[in-house]
């Protein structure tokens, strides 16, 4: 029960603080994403003010326990792959065309408008057929 407590507190921080910052306004994503156009820099601000804060927490995680249970997660392989490209390209589309990503989406649900709902259900439906595509492209072309 506390480890559902302590995920709604940080679950509704995280949307506040995407609501403020103004990430679940998708003008103002494609503002920054438009750099030789109309570019908007406030939201380098709001990634400065997420990065900083965890790479300096990432410091202090070695030898820790999280406070509600489990393990820390184990730091990602920093090799380049296909798969990293490839979510990288697809995630950068998304966010380039619609102005949301993940969070922002499901944040910007309850005022949102229609689009929204719409980017919601085509990310849900990019989740479900991803794995299959992954085991297909896998099957064609081997990863290295």
């Amino acid at each position: 029960m506390q480890r559902l407590i302590f995920a709604f507190i940080a679950g509704g921080l995280f949307g506040a603080g995407l609501f403020i910052s103004g990430m679940t306004d998708t003008t103002k994503v494609q503002g920054w994403l438009d750099v030789f156009g109309n570019w908007d820099p406030t939201l380098a601000f709001v990634m400065g003010g997420a990065i900083i804060p965890m790479a300096i927490a990432w410091l202090f995680v070695p030898g820790r326990k999280p406070l509600v249970g489990g393990d820390f997660p184990t730091p990602p392989e920093p090799k380049i792959g296909r798969n990293l490209v490839l979510g990288s390209v697809m995630f950068g589309f998304g966010w380039g065309l619609a102005g949301l990503c993940p969070g922002p989406s499901i944040a910007s649900l309850s005022y949102g408008g229609v689009g929204h709902w719409v980017f919601v259900a085509a990310m849900i439906a990019g989740m479900i057929i991803a794995p299959g595509v992954r085991v297909r492209l896998d099957r064609a072309v081997p990863a290295e």
